[in-house]
């Protein structure tokens, strides 16, 4: 399988130390993180999803670890709105230029604000998609917000 993808194009070209993990993608999958994190045979608190929002009309960013859901107040008030939906996963693709279950918040087609759920930046390393199906990245969470130029926040639901 090959590696190269606009996300590990991003992370190479930030100097970004990662490694590749490789797993069967299951198309049809409903918690496809969930599925990644036990393929690879991670905690899925260390194995972190990509989902895109629109915060107030305008598209965000949010990684959060695979087991959690989104609190959509909490991302509204992250990237300074009042309102915020989860995307429409065609306009997620458009936007990004990953399919769904690939979206990386490395190297997307044109890049949004993002935010990483500030508790899961506690492990020496976590992973997230790698820019396509089948494919995540291991890396330290400090290179992962730097690649991102993304911040911490508190993002999940309780």
């Amino acid at each position: 399988m090959s590696t190269q993808t606009p996300a590990t194009r991003a992370l190479a070209a930030a100097k970004a130390a990662f490694r590749v993990l490789d797993y069967d993608y299951v198309a049809g999958q409903e918690k496809i993180g969930l599925h990644a994190a036990a393929a690879i045979g991670l905690p899925p608190e260390r194995v972190l999803k990509t989902l895109m929002v629109e915060v107030d009309g305008k598209p965000a960013c949010a990684v959060i670890p695979s087991d959690r859901s989104l609190s959509m107040k909490r991302v509204a008030a992250a990237f300074g709105g009042k309102h915020a939906t989860m995307m429409d996963p065609a306009k997620a693709e458009r936007l990004t230029g990953f399919h769904t279950g690939g979206i990386s918040p490395f190297g997307q087609k044109r890049q949004s604000p993002c935010a990483f759920e500030e508790t899961a930046l506690g492990a020496e390393e976590i992973v997230l998609n790698g820019g396509k199906r089948g494919m995540m990245v291991a890396l330290a969470p400090a290179a992962a917000l730097a690649a991102a130029r993304a911040r911490p926040a508190p993002l999940i639901a309780d």
